[in-house]
Protein backbone atom coordinates (compact mmCIF):
# COMPACT_ATOMS: atom_id res chain seq x y z
CA UNK A 1 0.00 0.00 0.00
CA UNK A 2 1.38 3.24 -1.21
CA UNK A 3 0.83 6.39 1.62
CA UNK A 4 -0.97 9.42 -1.05
CA UNK A 5 2.01 12.20 -0.63
CA UNK A 6 -0.51 14.61 -0.35
CA UNK A 7 -2.89 12.74 2.05
CA UNK A 8 0.47 12.46 4.07
CA UNK A 9 1.78 16.50 3.65
CA UNK A 10 -1.66 17.04 5.20
CA UNK A 11 -1.56 15.06 8.22
CA UNK A 12 1.60 16.59 8.98
CA UNK A 13 0.39 19.77 8.34
CA UNK A 14 -2.22 19.16 10.90
CA UNK A 15 -0.50 17.93 13.39
CA UNK A 16 1.95 21.03 13.65
CA UNK A 17 -1.00 23.51 13.52
CA UNK A 18 -2.31 21.44 16.78
CA UNK A 19 1.10 22.05 18.23
CA UNK A 20 1.24 25.98 17.05
CA UNK A 21 -2.36 26.21 19.04
CA UNK A 22 -1.57 24.68 21.58
CA UNK A 23 1.64 26.98 22.06
CA UNK A 24 0.30 29.79 21.19
CA UNK A 25 -2.63 29.19 24.05
CA UNK A 26 0.53 28.62 26.50
CA UNK A 27 2.11 31.95 25.49
CA UNK A 28 -1.15 34.00 26.02
CA UNK A 29 -1.33 32.53 29.79
CA UNK A 30 2.17 33.18 29.60
CA UNK A 31 2.02 36.78 28.95
CA UNK A 32 -1.30 37.54 31.01
CA UNK A 33 0.59 35.99 33.96
CA UNK A 34 3.79 38.37 33.24
CA UNK A 35 1.19 41.07 33.21
CA UNK A 36 -0.47 40.87 36.42
CA UNK A 37 3.36 40.73 37.78
CA UNK A 38 4.27 43.85 35.79
CA UNK A 39 0.81 45.52 36.86
CA UNK A 40 1.58 44.68 40.25
CA UNK A 41 4.91 46.73 40.06
CA UNK A 42 3.07 49.47 38.28
CA UNK A 43 1.27 49.49 41.48
CA UNK A 44 4.28 49.97 43.81
CA UNK A 45 5.82 52.48 41.47
CA UNK A 46 2.79 54.55 41.63
CA UNK A 47 2.73 54.48 45.32
CA UNK A 48 6.34 55.36 46.02
CA UNK A 49 6.79 57.65 42.67
CA UNK A 50 8.98 55.81 41.28
CA UNK A 51 9.97 56.53 37.26
CA UNK A 52 7.67 54.15 35.14
CA UNK A 53 10.59 53.13 33.01
CA UNK A 54 13.59 51.54 34.26
CA UNK A 55 16.27 51.62 31.32
CA UNK A 56 19.05 49.64 33.28
CA UNK A 57 16.93 46.89 33.93
CA UNK A 58 15.42 46.95 30.55
CA UNK A 59 18.71 46.69 28.68
CA UNK A 60 19.55 43.39 31.32
CA UNK A 61 16.33 42.18 30.23
CA UNK A 62 17.31 42.52 26.99
CA UNK A 63 20.81 41.18 27.05
CA UNK A 64 19.19 38.30 28.92
CA UNK A 65 16.55 37.68 26.46
CA UNK A 66 18.86 37.56 23.49
CA UNK A 67 20.85 35.23 25.21
CA UNK A 68 18.18 32.67 25.96
CA UNK A 69 17.19 33.27 22.26
CA UNK A 70 20.47 32.13 20.97
CA UNK A 71 20.31 29.22 23.51
CA UNK A 72 16.46 28.16 21.85
CA UNK A 73 17.66 29.17 18.61
CA UNK A 74 15.63 31.48 17.81
CA UNK A 75 16.99 34.37 15.81
CA UNK A 76 17.78 37.25 18.94
CA UNK A 77 17.15 40.39 16.77
CA UNK A 78 13.19 39.15 17.06
CA UNK A 79 13.45 38.34 20.49
CA UNK A 80 14.85 41.64 21.04
CA UNK A 81 12.13 42.69 19.11
CA UNK A 82 9.44 41.25 21.25
CA UNK A 83 10.63 41.89 24.15
CA UNK A 84 10.99 45.82 23.53
CA UNK A 85 7.31 45.50 22.75
CA UNK A 86 6.73 43.86 25.50
CA UNK A 87 8.42 46.69 27.81
CA UNK A 88 6.98 49.89 25.98
CA UNK A 89 3.38 47.83 26.83
CA UNK A 90 4.19 47.62 30.17
CA UNK A 91 5.75 51.07 30.59
CA UNK A 92 2.24 52.87 28.99
CA UNK A 93 0.53 50.49 32.14
CA UNK A 94 2.78 52.27 34.33
CA UNK A 95 2.44 55.63 32.94
CA UNK A 96 -1.66 55.35 33.10
CA UNK A 97 -1.39 54.13 36.83
CA UNK A 98 0.47 57.50 37.63
CA UNK A 99 -1.91 59.31 36.15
Amino acid sequence: MTINPVTHAAELLKGHRESIDRLDAILVFTLAERFKHTQAVGVLKAQHDLPPSDPAREATQIARLEELATQADLDPEFAKKFLNFIIQEVIKHHEQKQS
